[in-house]
């Protein structure tokens, strides 16, 4: 089933805004320091407020939380932590009443190794089970090859009661599924279809270019039978049913974007690709790794994603996700100009086509945080930790690198007001809250009409007037320039004139000035609406409307 057409014409997630909530730090409404699903439900007056119509919930199915829920050991269960059944009911009913959906983060990829599947699995080789998972036969000591863990050490376990080694990409406790079996493909569609039955608007698919994995060869993303698992998987659950689906792909390109989102429905609404978010990543250095961001190569990049999926597929836009630094921290100003350059990155991004998501606090403009190794909690950050000690590199580098880059800045408590800790926990929180929540937090920032808040809401309203922010055909601007980011998007209704300096000196914008050109949205309060400069961090949308016969 097609999506339903909203007000626009189009599928109701083109024009929608989605906010990401990463529950166990959004609110906790028992005092145990855990966010859960019952003070997700006290905030969605909040979340209706700043105007978003889909909430991507991370994972709150049952899960040992070896990573965070995404080792899901009942796929139809919720982790006690979070709640039960009844207040995913009641979270999705009431979510409702605010006219908000709620998409689901399922992990199809791997489940956890306390998942009664694999409990099963690896009893015997006869078990019906065992081919749930990747086994390979082997000797204990003598790997089927060298293939490493993202999380590090070898991506293959010893299993001594099958004389086999079982396959995992991520940690120990994550083994991966085997696709190659119909009957795990059933299992986890008529999975699928239950949470449908229960009112899901759509799920969020962890991993999913990794499905269809090749371990022989080699092959973790992009696998020959990738796209042929996703079609089944579309025509046996997604299009039953009014919803959006975006797929975690690391290693799309805009060609591979194209399939997954393609506009006949046969696999997913879209993908979020992160080849915009991975350009400090230089070739030949790893993700760790610090280095400045090639600016001009990130136009370059937004670029050729916005032109080569017109009409063709459809993008997802962020900057931010549980996965991810914040965005403000790396690529803004979190200090001196924090509020003017949070507001230009959104800006900038809410202007382009796609369907944009919001992380819980990005909308406040939350920044990065600089702990103490005993205070981080991420799996992958504490390894990441040892094996750089290990390999002799100094403590203060690798520290360096956790600040700016660790998964744990993103996954802080919520900052609601300036009380203890926030306000986000009247116990103890499972995570230290960033010192500075009594100078960014949501009360403050609510009724400020200047804050970044307030900014994403007026974003948001735009998209759902304009109808070109949905529809309009994307034009870079001075794609030389070493400091401008500037962009238009035209339809038969109207041109939208993006402009914004990404950086912290005042520049001379190189475009003319036009009385038929009406000023949208802007970073500063003073803005005159014609000028040719930019200050730091400043960012303006203008629209020009067409004569229509």
């Amino acid at each position: 089933m097609a999506g339903k057409e909203n007000a626009h014409g189009c599928e109701w997630w083109k024009s929608a805004v989605i906010y990401q909530i990463y529950p166990r730090s959004f609110f906790d409404s028992n005092g145990d320091g855990i966010g859960d699903l019952r003070g997700i439900i006290e905030k969605l007056s909040y979340l209706e407020n700043l105007g978003i119509d889909a909430i991507w919930l991370s994972p709150v199915l049952k899960s040992p939380q070896d990573d965070n829920g995404y080792d899901i050991s009942d796929y139809r269960d919720i982790d006690p932590m979070f709640g039960d059944g009844k207040d995913m009911e009641d979270l999705i009913a009431q979510a409702k009443k605010h006219k908000i959906r709620i998409i689901m983060d399922l992990v199809l990829n791997h489940s956890s190794d306390e998942h009664a599947w694999f409990q099963e699995a690896k009893k015997s080789r006869d078990n019906p089970y065992h081919d749930y998972y990747v086994w390979r036969d082997g000797k204990e000591g003598k790997a089927p090859n060298d293939m490493r863990a993202v999380f590090g050490g070898p991506a293959w376990e010893w299993v001594p009661e099958v004389g086999q080694y079982y396959f995992h990409q991520f940690s120990v406790k994550q083994p991966d599924l085997n696709w190659e079996n119909p009957k795990l493909r059933t299992e986890l569609y008529d999975m699928i279809n239950w949470w449908i039955q229960k009112g899901a608007g759509g799920f969020r698919l962890d991993v999913i270019d990794q499905i269809a994995k090749e371990p022989d060869r080699r092959i973790t993303g992009n696998g020959p039978k990738l796209h042929e698992y996703i079609r089944e998987m579309s025509r046996e659950t997604f299009q039953k049913a009014d919803l959006v689906t975006v797929g975690e792909a690391w290693s799309a390109t805009p060609e591979l974007a194209e399939r997954y989102s393609n506009p006949d429905h046969s696999e997913l609404s879209m993908v979020f690709q992160f080849e915009h978010i991975c350009l400090d990543q230089i070739e030949g250095k790893e993700k760790w790794d610090l280095a400045p961001l090639p600016f001009l190569r990130l136009k370059e990049v937004c670029e050729k994603w916005q032109t080569q999926l017109y009409q063709k597929g459809w993008n997802s836009l962020f900057w931010n996700n549980h996965d991810l630094p914040r965005i403000v921290s790396r690529w803004g100003n979190d200090r001196e100009y924090r509020t003017e350059s949070a507001k230009m990155l959104a800006i900038l991004l809410h202007g382009m086509q796609g369907t944009p998501y919001i992380y819980q606090g990005e909308e406040l403009g939350m920044t990065n945080v600089q702990y103490e190794i005993e205070e981080y909690r991420d799996i992958e950050t504490l390894g990441m930790y040892r094996e750089r000690l290990e390999q002799g590199l100094d403590k203060e580098s690798v520290m360096r690198s956790i600040h700016a880059k660790s998964r744990d800045n993103a996954r802080t408590p919520m900052q609601w007001d300036d009380s203890e800790n926030a306000g986000f926990t009247t116990g103890t929180p499972w995570i230290k809250v960033n010192p500075n929540y009594r100078q960014i937090h949501a009360a403050d920032q609510i009724g400020d009409t200047e804050s970044v808040f307030w900014c994403y809401k007026e974003l948001i309203r735009l998209r759902k007037e304009y109808p070109v922010f949905v529809d309009g055909k994307f034009q870079m601007l001075f794609k030389e320039h070493s400091a401008i980011f500037a962009y238009t998007r035209t339809d038969e209704t109207a041109e939208l004139l993006v402009l914004c300096n990404f950086f912290g000196d005042t520049v001379s914008c190189p475009m003319e000035t036009d009385a038929d050109r009406k000023l949208l949205i802007g970073n500063y309060r003073d803005v005159d609406s014609y000028g040719r400069t930019l200050r730091p961090y400043e960012a303006r949308i203008y629209l020009k409307e067409k004569q229509v016969n």
